[in-house]
């Protein structure tokens, strides 16, 4: 008998195998009233892998009776398309297909276009799938006439039934008794990191290397460490999951949450992405902490600094040290709002010419700024002179606005005191 992967052998037949998905698969899930009602509409199915998008829509196949075919968008050509339409309305599918097109992310512009028509008349149904957020790279004719579903990452408790099962059929193989340490199902679990796909790799190998003791099969939990390591950790630099996790983090230290700022950085050093959260702990000593503690960009780039001399794993203490200095320090997005307004000015137009005693001296004027009418501030009282310094058509814009914290505050009591008529 020819082997067959643990991962697809235990792949569910009916939805109430299928693992996690309680939203949209459960008792009153809009998927689950839809699959069973029969009429299934154009789908696209969105989320992490080893979540059972694949395994719903061969679900689905097998309550049609149409052909189902099946693509992969990384492989795939405009001629495959072409030899599954030429099929419609043949022998072969009289009733039209029902075309599964796995990564559909990677099907260009034009290829997800040849698909349009056929999809309108519902000579095609398409059950697409992707890991990546459609609404960024699914073209938008295709999504207008598909229904979007999002997969959830499964959780540690809801993957341990399907490792049961897992056992089940691996004891049928090994013909005794598959006999797990404690702790052995927990652990691999959550390494798995909610793609129930790895649990089972990693359960397959672990029966293959299994100490066999009077007729049992012996699993240590120290195997389950060592073939389940951070496999937890879902990171693709180019994903979803990168940004995700840097805006997590970047909202973390703007909310002024310390423990969940830690948190979201382990995550970036763990799958050792350094470089982005890097950025994002310099960007928000800038634009969320700002001028209520100007200082902090200084520490920040001193610690920044340090990290990169030292290397991971160590750096990850000058991060850390970072990450808890912004998440705890006073907040201010004064600088951020000033740049804004004048960056729209800027892109609208509104610029006009700089007032002349700021220009500098031209070839064709004579002598120095201060003839141009330039008012040198450091000889007037408080090294401060009313004089117009913005265009004329933006002299009166504001676009620094005092923050209400306690170093811009006594800023703006400074120059108020200074600039009083």
């Amino acid at each position: 008998m020819a082997y067959r992967p643990l991962a697809d052998e235990i792949r569910p037949t009916t939805l109430d195998e299928v693992v996690g998905q309680k939203h949209i698969l459960g008792k009153d899930g809009l998927l689950r009233r839809i699959i069973e009602g029969g009429n299934v509409p154009n789908l696209i199915f969105y989320g992490p892998s080893g979540t059972g998008k694949t395994t719903v829509a061969n679900i689905i196949a097998q309550r049609t009776n149409r052909p189902l075919h099946r693509l992969n968008a990384t492989t795939a050509s405009i001629s495959d398309i072409k030899d599954i339409i030429a099929d419609i309305g043949t022998l072969l599918a009289p009733e039209g297909v029902l075309l599964y097109l796995d990564e559909i992310q990677y099907f260009n512009k034009k290829q997800q276009q040849s698909l349009l028509e056929f999809m309108e008349n519902g000579e095609i149904t398409l059950i697409a799938s992707t890991t990546e957020n459609p609404f960024f790279y699914v073209f938008g004719a295709v999504l207008s006439r598909s229904t979007v579903f999002e997969f959830k990452q499964i959780t540690a408790q809801d993957a341990l039934p399907a490792i049961d099962r897992g056992v089940s059929i691996l004891e049928q193989r090994l013909g005794g008794k598959l006999e797990l340490e404690e702790g052995v199902r927990e652990h691999i679990a959550s390494a798995c990191g909610g793609d129930i796909r790895k649990a089972m790799n990693a359960l397959e190998l672990l029966a293959s290397a299994a100490k066999k003791e009077q007729g049992k099969f012996l699993v240590s939990l120290d195997d389950a460490k060592t073939a389940a390591q951070k496999s937890a950790m879902r990171y693709d630099r180019e994903g979803d999951a990168h940004f995700d996790i840097a805006s997590a983090l970047m909202k973390s230290l703007r909310g002024s949450d310390p423990d969940a700022a830690l948190h979201y950085l382990a995550r970036l050093l763990e799958a050792g992405d350094m470089t982005t959260a890097i950025r994002r702990l310099l960007c928000s000593a800038s634009e969320d902490v700002g001028m209520a503690y100007p200082q902090a960009a200084l520490i920040v780039k001193a610690l920044v600094d340090n990290a990169l001399q030292l290397g991971l794993p160590e750096a990850r203490l000058p991060l850390a040290q970072a990450a808890v200095l912004l998440a705890t320090a006073p907040k201010s997005n004064s600088v951020y709002q000033g740049i804004a307004a004048a960056m729209a000015d800027v892109k609208a137009g509104r610029v006009g010419d700089i007032p002349r005693e700021l220009q500098n001296v031209h070839a064709d004027s004579a002598g120095l700024e201060r003839e141009q009418g330039y008012l040198y501030p450091h000889d007037f009282p408080g090294h401060w002179v009313r004089q117009q310094y913005l265009p004329d058509e933006l002299k009166n814009r504001k676009y620094y606005q005092y923050g209400d914290n306690k170093t811009e505050q006594a800023a703006r009591r400074y120059w108020d005191e200074i600039k009083k008529p």
